[in-house]
């Protein structure tokens, strides 16, 4: 008998097949041949020829894989600030004050809900719109950190100093959002961007200023830079030339 030497990789599969099974050739009605594939049940597999290899399955770390992951982390950073903040890097900001009282600035999300973050400032709103026509104001609030509180939010301190363009104007207290401020901001709620007087029919109840309601609305860009830290720009859309009007929170 000769013996038969595989040339390549194709033979040797082949030769394998011939051991291991027996091929029948059937007739058909038609006088068409198919090769019929009977395994033989005499036939006995080579342990050493089948036994599985071991394989190693763990894929090497790639530059791109940690690229995903370092920029899934910074988005849930991000939506962790925002709830715990309620505000995101666009919001609505609306200063508005009776004209002999005192400005009241909100940051909202979004115009249908509540101020995530509300501070009346000492600064009479008459004052604060002679700084704006000179086309830059510039309001900084400043508060202490204190040792002994810890885990507090920026935008949750009660009191600030405040300074308006470099002049010291007294203090500012945050505030939740009474229903005579929450009249004021649904009266603009469909405002975008503007500034006006309302009726005096937003005045507060219970004996406040009378006169109209003095209100500014824009969006505004809000950066933080630290626990400790946080500015809002105004935004002016298609670089129109409008007041620039910048609002900073420092914890020192």
């Amino acid at each position: 008998m000769k013996t038969i030497t595989a040339k390549s990789p194709h033979d040797s599969s082949f030769s394998f097949s011939r051991r291991y099974f027996n091929w029948k050739k059937k007739v058909e009605d038609d006088d068409n041949e198919e090769e019929i594939l009977n395994f033989s049940s005499s036939s006995h597999f080579c342990d050493d020829e089948l036994r599985p290899r071991q394989v190693s399955l763990a894929p090497a770390p790639t530059k791109k894989l940690a690229i995903v992951s370092v920029s899934k982390l910074r988005s849930a950073l991000r939506v962790f600030c925002k709830n715990r903040s309620g505000l995101g890097t666009k919001v609505i900001g609306t200063m508005f004050g009776y004209r002999r009282d005192h400005v009241h600035f909100a940051f909202q999300e979004d115009a249908k809900q509540s101020p995530a973050f509300l501070i009346q400032l000492a600064t009479p709103t008459s004052v604060l719109v002679k700084e704006m026509a000179s086309g830059l104001v510039r309001i900084t609030l400043e508060c202490e950190k204190k040792t002994g509180k810890k885990g507090v939010q920026l935008l949750d301190e009660p009191v600030w100093k405040t300074y308006c363009n470099g002049k010291k104007y007294g203090f500012a207290t945050r505030r939740q959002c009474g229903p005579e401020d929450w009249k004021v901001l649904k009266a603009v709620e469909h405002i975008s961007m503007g500034a006006g007087v309302l009726p005096g029919s937003c005045k507060r109840n219970g004996g406040g200023p009378e006169g109209e309601v003095m209100y500014m609305r824009a969006r505004f860009e809000r950066v933080v830079g630290s626990k400790d830290s946080e500015a809002f720009y105004m935004m002016n859309p298609d670089d129109s030339g409008g007041p620039e009007l910048s609002v900073y929170l420092i914890r020192v």
